[in-house]
This record gives structure tokens, sequence and C-alpha cells, in this order.
């Protein structure tokens, strides 16, 4: 069978695919992933208008409040392994994706940038006084620059295994031509810090297979204000200690 054969094929299952399941469901299948346990009680729930928007660590009169943007999997009940990477002073809030958890909706690019909005919005109503900061984890890199990008954008960034663009990453896994047909949900990391002009701190794996730390280092150097860290090991391991520390200032 020749190369074309091969070829032509497997674009004809690709589309017949597609036509089956629908491209975004497919999507959604392939770049979310949450879960939907129980809390364990080690982090409080996080509540607005009596509803789960996450879940945190809170301290009295902290010195910082940071919101944390997690990753594509699991959900924000599971991201305990972070708390030691923060200020003991410093109170932490970690958002629940809309389809994650106990939290109804669908997850996309549009509802987690607009849930992460309302998050913000919330925390700088009820800390007036407080910086607020913003860390994320790969996926969550999108919606956290998203924020950078406000009226009123946070006063510190922290970029865990983070991507310039996410096309250029799937590409990375995927051909072009099946990136382009699907990834509709496309956060453009570039295009959103570049109107931010407040401290960055980018985090890129050396060993990173899923996000290669090439797009990381590529989002630092198109960021002025960013400082990049190299940190040893792969993309489940940057909250091993000593890898990575989350401060303000």
């Amino acid at each position: 069978m020749s190369q074309k054969t091969i070829l032509f094929l497997s674009a004809a299952a690709v589309i017949v695919f597609l036509m089956t399941i629908g491209c975004s469901s497919l999507e959604r299948k392939l770049l979310f992933f949450p879960t939907h346990r129980d809390a364990d009680g080690q982090l409080s729930p996080w509540l607005k208008d009596g509803h789960v928007i996450g879940y945190t660590h809170r301290v009295a009169s902290p010195k910082n409040v940071w919101l944390m943007l997690h990753g594509n999997g699991g959900q924000a009940a599971d991201r305990v392994y972070a708390l030691p990477c923060f200020s003991p002073d410093d109170s932490v809030y970690i958002l629940e994706y809309p389809g994650y958890g106990s939290r109804e909706g669908t997850p996309s690019s549009r509802s987690l940038n607009q849930a992460a909005m309302e998050a913000y919005q919330l925390l700088r109503a009820t800390y007036p006084q407080t910086p607020i900061c913003v860390v994320s984890e790969s996926l969550g890199c999108g919606p956290a620059s998203v924020l950078a990008s406000g009226e009123r954008p946070p006063d510190k960034v922290v970029l865990i295994l983070p991507f310039d663009q996410l096309s250029l990453v799937a590409q990375d896994h995927y051909p072009a031509v099946v990136v382009s047909m699907l990834l509709h949900d496309n956060w453009d990391n570039v295009a959103t810090l570049s109107k931010y002009h407040g401290p960055v701190e980018i985090f890129g794996a050396r060993d990173d297979e899923i996000i290669p730390v090439a797009h990381a280092k590529a989002l630092a150097a198109a960021v002025p204000t960013a400082k990049f860290i190299l940190i040893d090991g792969g993309h489940n391991e940057w909250a091993t200690p000593g890898r990575v520390t989350i401060r303000n200032p």
C-alpha cells in the first residue's frame, strides 16, 4: 500500500470519526480530563452563593492571596501537593473548573476563562487591601494569562509548565491538519501576556514530554518582565520539594 493511500485512508477515518461524535465533543475528550471524587477534607470548600467553586487553604491576615488555576486533569481538591510551595503567610484559593469535581458546567476555554475571571474578582472584593496573585500549572496557564490582560491585573503571575500557544503544543503530538480540525480552545499566552507589565515567573521542566520546555522558554522570551527558571524532572514532578517556590515579592 502506497504512502498516499495510507494518508488518504487515515484522513478519511478521521473525518468519519469526527462526523460520528462531533468535533467539539472529541476536543473536550482530548483536552480535558476531569474527575468527580468527593473531597478528602484536607482543603476547605470555597463557596459562592452556596455553590462550591473551588477549595482553599486560608491563613489569618494573609500577606498575599493566591488564585491557583490547575492543569487539565483531576480536580481542585487534588492540589494539596502544591501547598508546600507557598509561603505559610499566604492564603491559597484553588479554582474548580466547570465540569470538574462537583461543579456543574462544561469545560472549554470560554468557560474556564469566565470562571477564572469571576473567581479573581471575588478575591479582589474579599481582600481589597491585600495583593492578589495568580499561579497556574499546565493548561491553567491559559486562563491565568487572560487574567493578566484585564483592567486590574494580578500583582504577580507565576506560570508553571506553561505554553506559548496551545496549538503549537498540540502539533508536537498530532499532525497539524488534525490540530486545525479539532482544536478550537486555543489559548495564545504570548498575546495575552503582552499587555501585562507586572512581575512574571515562568518555570519549565527539563524533561517535560507533555509540554516540552521549549514552549516555556519561548513564552519567557516574548514577555519582557518574565524570569525563567529551569527545574529538573518531568511534567508531573514540579511539586517535588525544593523545585518550585511560589512567593510575592
